[in-house]
């Protein structure tokens, strides 16, 4: 989902006491180091450089239909990912997005006795039962992105924050308002599809920063997360709000079409901001037709492969003292702007 780096400008949603984890090695650590006696322990697995070579794993990948920029960002950046370490051997299953699809996927994982799965289910309820299945098999399940419904379904599970995206977004416009000394803004948020919790999650935090500097959502539309769905529901958006002075987006994959709603009817007196952090933002945020973009880290199953690695090795993280991989990790969602939009770029995926 890096190294670490200093930004000039982060927003840290309230919710985000999950703070980033930087999962690389840290090579302060010696591999021959030993926990002294007052370290809490003798078990000195937390204080391994953990991209030194170990044990050769096999884990099993299961992932989505890459039908979307940020779905096949996921994909890709874990097999690229699982490349830079000669100690992994990566089994990987087609993208799907049917669950009954995935299940057998994961029994073919649990049948061949790999040494962890890493895997973004289509429906976490629905892959629940078959990676508990996994779990009792002995073999590790690191679930990515959408949880499932039991706390024994997955030995570490990393996730993006939806509603800390939406805090990061409000928290981001209240400072614009402030700094421009807007007077009554209007407020305009294109959501993704209304039926998701991830969506709900992001409105919920978006209307929740916002009441921080006393303002609510005047307008909104929900599109579907695609370009045309993005296109449409900006359009009617715009007819039904002559004047926005903030504008959010949730999604910039279906910000292509939005982008080419507000170049078709010339409307750039608003603050633009995305979500997500693909190419097209970033590249807007540099020629400045876009203000920012609220990160929904698309490495998030190269983390899962990371933690797969070291969990099989019997590793722990070496930024931490804890000696095992936590149970879960929840990524920021930070504002990327002109002032860091070079330090993410990296980072972003095409749409």
């Amino acid at each position: 989902m890096s190294r670490p780096i200093k930004h000039p400008f982060r927003l840290v949603s309230g919710v985000a006491v999950a703070a980033l984890l930087v999962l690389t090695g840290c090579t302060s650590n010696s591999p021959d180091s030993e926990a002294s006696g007052d370290g809490g322990g003798g078990d000195t697995k937390a204080v391994s450089a953990n991209d030194d070579p170990g044990d050769t794993v096999t884990i099993g990948f299961s992932g989505p239909a890459a039908d979307h920029g940020w779905l096949a960002a996921i994909n890709s950046s874990a097999l690229a990912e699982a490349e830079k370490y000669d100690d992994i051997e990566l089994k990987t299953a087609e993208g799907t997005n049917d669950p009954s699809q995935q299940i057998s996927q994961v029994e073919t994982f649990i049948n061949d006795k790999v040494d962890a799965i890493v895997l973004l289910p289509t429906d976490g309820a629905a892959l629940t039962d078959i990676a508990i299945e996994a779990m009792d098999a002995g073999i590790p399940v690191i679930n990515v992105d959408r949880e499932f419904s039991s706390p024994f379904a997955a030995r570490a599970t990393i996730l993006g924050d939806n509603y800390g995206m939406g805090v990061s977004a409000g928290t981001y416009a209240c400072q614009v308002i402030d700094e421009k000394g807007i007077e009554d803004p209007v407020i305009a948020e294109i959501a993704g599809i209304d039926a998701l919790p991830l969506t709900q999650d992001r409105s919920k935090g978006f209307k929740d920063a916002l009441k921080a500097c006393g303002q609510t959502v005047d307008n909104r539309v929900a599109a579907e997360f695609t370009v045309e769905s993005g296109e449409e529901q900006a359009s009617n958006l715009l007819q039904a709000a002559p004047k926005i002075d903030i504008l959010w987006n949730h999604d910039d994959d279906q910000g292509v079409g939005v982008k080419a709603a507000l170049d078709n009817a010339g409307r750039d007196e608003m603050t633009f901001i995305g979500g997500a952090g693909s190419c097209n933002a970033m590249d807007w945020i540099r020629d400045g037709s876009m203000a920012a973009t609220v990160i929904y880290p698309p490495t998030q199953a190269a983390d899962g492969i990371k933690l797969a690695r070291l969990i099989a090795q019997d590793k722990g993280l070496s930024d931490l003292v804890q000696v095992e991989v936590p149970k879960r990790i929840v990524l920021n969602a930070p504002v990327v702007t002109a002032d860091n939009v070079d330090e993410y770029s990296d980072l972003c995926f095409e749409s």
